[in-house]
């Protein structure tokens, strides 16, 4: 067993993807944004609070994040710090910093944007790497048919509805979906190890979109660990009222 599981919550971003409102709603970080009455952060991290076997929870928020404190309010085994970066690698290597782990303690990052984790698929992950001593990610087999886009026009452009003047996306290729599984969070591993790698991507520029990809980096391979379809990640402007459905 470890020494201790730290979980932690990236929330320095501010969801440009998601920022689509409309007038009646100002701008504002999508993980402060309601779902059932509650900031989907607040439900992210609950979600979380489900497995007594997390020691701790750290939401590494933006310098000057003044609405974290507000959102979080009353909830136990939770810590806020001011520790978040321009990117997501950064953001979490500093909560790393900050918990200055111990040989045996474990870090487990999950997105502020999938407040619908389910607490099977969560345990699950945690019995998975604990019995194995292997770090993991939770994740689903890719079920659509993919298609690589030639074109210029911006995705969000185009699931937004927005016009970007470009002539459009066209179809360059199929893309072999065979052994395609598409990543999800909670991703965990051992706390010392995730702060080599991403420190070691740091220093070499490496662009990163998730803890395992920087542990793949430095040779380790991660345990992919079936997730729960719940689990999808609140990115474009419908996908709010999708999660409200499920929470």
């Amino acid at each position: 067993m470890p020494d201790k599981l730290i979980a932690i919550v990236p929330a320095a971003g501010v969801g440009q993807r998601a920022q689509q409102l409309g007038p009646e709603q100002p701008p504002q970080p999508k993980q402060y944004r309601q779902l059932r009455g509650e900031p989907m952060l607040r439900h992210a991290v609950r979600a979380l609070l489900s497995d007594e076997r997390i020691e701790r929870i750290l939401v590494a928020v933006a310098p000057g994040d003044s609405a974290a404190h507000a959102a979080l309010e009353g909830l136990p085994r939770v810590s806020i710090r001011s520790c978040g970066g321009s990117t997501r690698s950064e953001t979490v290597m500093g909560a790393l910093r900050e918990l200055v782990p111990g040989p045996n303690d474990w870090a487990l990052v999950h997105d502020a944007a999938r407040p619908g984790l389910p607490a099977g698929a969560l345990s699950r992950l945690i019995d998975t790497c604990f019995a194995h001593g292997a770090g993991g990610l939770l994740a689903l087999p890719v079920a659509d048919t993919l298609k690589r886009a030639a074109g210029r026009e911006q995705v969000d452009c185009v699931l937004t509805g927005a016009s970007s003047g470009e002539e459009g996306l066209v179809v360059q290729a199929t893309v072999d979906r065979e052994g395609l599984w598409a990543a999800q969070t909670p991703q965990m591993f051992p706390a010392q190890k995730l702060l080599q790698a991403l420190e070691l991507a740091d220093r070499a520029g490496w662009t990163l979109t998730d803890e395992a990809s920087a542990m793949e980096a430095i040779g380790i391979k991660p345990r992919l660990i079936p997730g729960s379809i719940r689990n999808f990640k609140v990115t474009w402007p419908e996908d709010f009222e999708l999660m409200e459905r499920w929470l």
